[in-house]
């Protein structure tokens, strides 16, 4: 099926958001880089085929609904007691969710064609907006695929760090959606 003009509801039953973590600092090798999923999210994607600037993205991830769904690298693997903890410096420390719990993002232009497009917008996190740039593609058959690199330090968060700085979470995170835009909605 070919992908149609229209409006799209997209959340975790049509795909995934993930968030990938690296590592950097002297200690990094103690560490691991962390793939995040979320698992309450949700969005709409406005698709014009025929004028892409007239197509649009939103998207709502709950902060709390963030968990680890990998860990690569590091000395020992990860345990269910680690991940707990990841989680939880998270979503209490690194994004404060109590104060602030929903990233959005919003589109300001789409430009491009459906084998390669970018999203330009705007992502607010923690309450602070700022701006974010992503590229994507699409398949024929309505798979979309969009990342986006993302500087921590752009919101003032400040990356987790431990062993007095030894080991740091890079201050670039990627994030990366993969939906499937089966049929628009009525």
């Amino acid at each position: 099926m070919a992908l149609q003009d229209g409006t799209y509801r997209i959340g975790p039953d049509v795909g995934r958001l993930l968030v990938h973590t690296g590592r950097t600092g002297l200690g990094s090798k103690a560490g691991h880089d962390l793939t995040l999923g979320a698992t309450s999210w949700s969005g709409t994607v406005v698709v014009d085929t025929g004028d892409p600037a007239r197509s649009s993205v939103t998207i709502d991830v709950r902060v709390a609904s963030l968990h680890v769904v990998s860990g690569s690298g590091g000395v020992k693997p990860l345990t269910d007691s680690d991940r707990a903890d990841i989680e939880r410096i998270m979503r209490d420390k690194v994004l404060d969710a109590a104060r602030h719990p929903t990233i959005t993002f919003r589109s300001t232009r789409v430009s491009g064609t459906l084998e390669s497009f970018t999203v330009d917008g705007e992502a607010t996190i923690m309450g602070t907006p700022r701006p974010v740039t992503a590229s994507g593609s699409a398949d024929a058959d309505g798979r979309v695929r969009a990342r986006a690199t993302v500087p921590q330090s752009r919101w003032g968060i400040k990356p987790y760090s431990a062993f007095f700085g030894a080991l740091k979470v890079a201050d670039d995170v990627v994030i990366e959606v993969e939906v499937a835009l089966e049929a628009p909605s009525p």
